[in-house]
């Protein structure tokens, strides 16, 4: 990536502060683009969702994982659970979707609460044999009273699909039966899946990350304090295909011993580890052991560290010159926390990212955890809290005396509980990845890139004002 005029300025930036400048191109179709990261992380899309606890859960590392990108179990979660979310993950299949299942008994309120779990937006219901009798979806469900049995409202006999069908098959199939979505059955009949007829379409757009087994990626975290290398063996002996040692201040001596103590552990996936916002930082961690650098103090949604302490850094300023430190070394970095748009993920990676790290814009979508809830206006949403908030650290600390939890409740450097709303028209974590891979692939269009290395080399990167960054908004209504 150069400057335009090759002028360097004399401040940092942040992604809203740059532009970049369309250059002569011979890419003929954005679909031919390579978006894959060599980090070694085996993502296909350079997409990776942030161990946030409200935002990265089972069922978003699932999706995820289907459409190229990787999610990072949060490390405040017991080992137990992370080790059967990791099994969980490797069973689900790369092309339909998980089932949310009821039987013909249950009522018209249990598939309400279960509707919003998935973007999918239908409940199968099958008989005692798990095979498929029915399908209830949402607009079944109104008007009607909430403890009305399925049976009563459900569409009967509903159209299958035969497990391993091929994605173009299957589109056809539901496209000839004007059919949205279908269960899918192994060969004696038996719910295994659901495929709607954008899952299919999807299926032929992206490509799963999968591990050397051809099960889907999955990376999980540990924190540098107790026994690190006892949690990182744990980690690994579940299955995770990537460590990521984390903590908000990663260039300091604890983080140094916890990368050497996992170092020794030999643990054949990548490391990674953070955050940092220098090439000191970078430099250090790689010497540790780290094979890829985590970037970002203070430009998260939820966190107030730079306004609670003064201490950060703009994120494009920051990833552009740790990414050079770790060029020189043979590493990478992720970009992680300050995206908002999809231009900020193209921003990221011209500067010199390998991945981008997304947190509160998922936070927002059926496949996040928490549950959707409904505001006074009508509008679904999450909710969302920074991983220094008091409520995190509430969960960090729960096995601490109640006189050490109090003391450290004082200290809070985030968010404890923010709405996010989801987009009435993009509701799904998939619907996001879409826009920003759309986003993506025709920003290495206009800078003439057929991969993402090919990207950072050819970026040309202007600074704009305020107004050249508002002058971009679209326009929902005249002005």
């Amino acid at each position: 990536m150069r400057f335009l005029n090759d002028i360097t300025p004399p401040y940092d930036l942040t992604y809203s502060d740059v532009f970049m400048v369309p250059s002569r191109s011979d890419i003929g179709s954005r679909l031919t683009v390579d978006l894959s990261a060599h980090d070694g992380t085996g993502t296909t899309i350079p997409v990776v969702v942030a161990n946030m606890t409200a935002v990265a859960g089972r069922r978003m590392a699932e999706t995820v994982a289907r459409r190229g990108g990787l999610t990072v179990i949060p490390q405040d979660i017991p080992i137990d659970v992370v080790a059967n979310v990791i099994e969980w993950v490797k069973g689900r299949d790369l092309i339909h979707d998980t089932p949310i299942t009821l039987t013909p008994h249950d009522t018209v309120g249990d598939a309400l609460n279960l509707l919003p779990k998935r973007s999918h937006g239908a409940v199968i219901v099958v008989d005692w044999d798990n095979r498929p009798i029915g399908v209830v979806t949402e607009a079944d469900c109104q008007g009607v009273d909430m403890f009305t049995q399925l049976s009563q409202v459900m569409t009967e006999s509903p159209q299958t699909l035969p497990q391993g069908v091929d994605p173009q098959t299957a589109f056809g199939a539901l496209h000839e039966g004007r059919h949205r979505l279908a269960p899918v059955v192994d060969g004696e009949g038996r719910l295994v899946g659901i495929l709607t007829r954008t899952g299919a379409l999807r299926a032929t757009l992206y490509q799963p990350a999968v591990d050397p087994s051809g099960r889907l990626r999955v990376a999980a975290a540990v924190g540098i304090n107790g026994d690190v290398a006892a949690k990182a063996k744990e980690l690994l002996d579940a299955g995770a295909d990537t460590l990521v040692v984390d903590t908000a201040h990663g260039h300091q001596e604890k983080m140094l011993a916890a990368l050497v103590a996992v170092r020794a552990l030999a643990p054949g996936v990548p490391i990674v580890a953070g955050n940092v916002v220098t090439a000191a930082g970078v430099r250090d961690l790689v010497e540790a052991g780290a094979d890829i650098v985590k970037v970002g103090v203070g430009p998260g949604a939820m966190c107030t560290t730079r306004m609670m302490t003064g201490v950060g850094r703009p994120q494009f300023s920051a990833v552009l010159e740790c990414a050079a430190e770790a060029r020189r070394l043979n590493r990478h970095i992720w970009a992680d926390g300050g995206v908002r748009h999809p231009r900020d993920v193209a921003l990221a990676l011209a500067a010199g990212a390998s991945n981008v790290m997304i947190g509160s814009w998922f936070a927002g979508t059926y496949e996040s955890p928490g549950d959707t809830r409904t505001s006074a206006d009508g509008r679904k949403y999450k909710e969302n809290y920074g991983m220094a908030s008091a409520r995190a650290v509430r969960l960090r600390t729960a096995e601490d005396t109640p006189f050490e939890r109090a003391r450290k409740a004082l200290f809070e450097e985030g968010i404890s509980t923010s709405r996010m709303y989801l987009d009435p028209v993009r509701p799904s974590v998939e619907d996001q990845i879409d826009e920003i891979v759309a986003g993506l692939r025709s920003a290495c269009t206009y800078a003439g890139a057929a991969s993402l290395a090919e990207f950072h080399e050819r970026a040309v990167v202007g600074v704009q004002s305020s107004s050249g960054y508002t002058e971009g908004m679209p326009l929902h209504q005249s002005w």
